[in-house]
């Protein structure tokens, strides 16, 4: 089985970047983690981080012909402003799970609103870098008990 995860502007930043909203870990720490979790849960993970919205658009297009039977995102700031994001996530129909390292809903109030929110499977927020893991086992858990790769069978929004 295999997941995509998708990390959107600025998130090349990390470890450096606001370190008491965002963390000390950088995207590969987090990656790293990921990696290591996957073996366990034996799954196969894809990444992707791109500061440009056409580039994250043409990896979720081609996600369900590249084999992906699910995606992981953190937008960014693109999760408060693309409607074209979320057109291409209920586009392809693939259980995705949107995460942040933040609690966007304790922050400002334009970070408050998700585009994406409405057509993904669940989101993940304020839990540190441990977003992303808590959305890998809960990806997971939700393909394999629609039977590992039957993506049709999963309800995305």
């Amino acid at each position: 089985m295999k997941i995509l995860v998708i990390n959107g502007p600025n998130l090349n930043l990390l470890g450096r970047r606001e370190p008491k909203i965002y963390g000390r870990m950088t995207l590969a720490d987090i990656e790293r983690e990921l990696r290591e979790l996957a073996v366990e849960l034996d799954v196969t993970l894809e990444f992707l981080q791109s500061n440009h919205e056409g580039v994250l658009l043409d990896e979720i297009h081609a996600a369900r012909e590249n084999g992906i039977a699910g995606i992981i995102i953190n937008a960014g700031a693109y999760t408060h402003t693309s409607i074209a994001l979320r057109d291409a996530i209920a586009g392809v129909a693939l259980p995705t799970i949107e995460v942040h390292i933040s609690n966007i809903h304790a922050r400002e109030p334009f970070r408050s609103e998700s585009m994406l929110a409405p057509v993904v499977l669940g989101q993940i927020c304020g839990l540190g870098a441990k977003s992303y893991t808590a959305a890998l086992y809960g990806l997971v858990a939700v393909l394999k008990a629609a039977g590992g790769e039957g993506k049709d069978d999963v309800q995305t929004a």
